[in-house]
């Protein structure tokens, strides 16, 4: 049963964690923008907050939701509005390489990790790992080898969107290439709002 258990969440992790969505595009974008090394922190708190959120689903967070739709109608609300932020974000960043601007910078563990409250992919993801686990996964240790199982297996693939951004660095040095691809993440982070207004 543990075997089967690691099995299959490993191979939900590839599929989930290894698909575009709001963390990778914009862990691509700081790989661009800022290094795989500044980015550290960035990938930190996306597996931190995603800890957290699984955990807090496992405790009820996920039924408050259910049994109260008005909650689930706000964090959507939330969610929306922080994804346009971002997506202003990186829209107005141009850029960055020229603009010397001393403010910009990627995001801390903190400001990453609360991200996850407000990302719908996160959520999805999660919910569906609690629920596969069932009621029991708290007391028989379940919920501990998914959490395990789901950090290990972040750590490569958020690396890899995150190189992926900086090797795509050198190409997007060339004119105004580095303002359009933070455009184009602005935009494809915009349509990921689709995910939560469904």
């Amino acid at each position: 049963m543990h075997s089967e258990l690691v099995l299959s969440t490993a191979s939900f992790v590839l599929v989930m964690v290894g698909s575009p969505g709001p963390n990778n595009l914009m862990l691509m974008a700081s790989g661009v923008n800022f290094g795989v090394r500044r980015s550290i922190p960035h990938m930190v708190g996306i597996i931190l907050g995603c800890q957290v959120l699984l955990l807090a689903m496992a405790i009820g967070l996920g039924e408050l939701l259910v049994t109260y739709p008005q909650a689930a109608l706000v964090l959507k609300a939330v969610s929306v509005l922080f994804l346009i932020y971002v997506a202003l974000l990186l829209w107005q960043a141009g850029a960055l390489s020229t603009q010397k601007n001393v403010r910009a910078r990627p995001m801390s563990v903190w400001e990453a990790a609360v991200f996850q409250w407000v990302n719908p992919k996160a959520w999805m993801m999660c919910l569906t790992m609690v629920a596969a686990l069932g009621q029991s996964s708290l007391r028989d240790g379940s919920l501990a080898s998914v959490a395990l199982t789901f950090a290990l297996l972040s750590v490569p693939l958020l690396a890899l969107w995150n190189a992926g951004g900086q090797v795509l660095n050198i190409w997007l040095q060339k004119g105004s290439r580095l303002l359009w691809f933070n455009r184009v993440m602005a935009l494809l982070l915009l349509g990921s709002v689709g995910l939560v207004i469904r």
